[in-house]
């Protein structure tokens, strides 16, 4: 794992080491865990992102129109 530096103020860190130690996991655990839940959230928005570009994409389909669960079927 890499080390980064990370700045902040006093209050904030004491608040943040505070709320770890009551959650029983290390301030760099918590870091690390806000980290990846905001990035990774952000990864899984990428299919419902692509359908409301599909939704207002202006193309022709020669007059076939699916519905989703359609295109799921297996």
């Amino acid at each position: 794992m890499t080390n980064i530096t990370l700045a902040m103020d006093e209050q904030t860190l004491a608040l943040g080491r505070e709320y770890a130690k009551r959650q029983n996991i290390s301030f760099n655990a918590l870091v690390r865990g806000l980290v990846e839940k905001t990035v990774k959230s952000s990864l899984d928005d990428w299919l419902e992102y692509t359908f409301q570009l599909m939704d207002k994409a202006n193309v022709s389909s020669d007059g076939k129109k699916w519905k989703r669960k359609e295109l799921y079927r297996g």
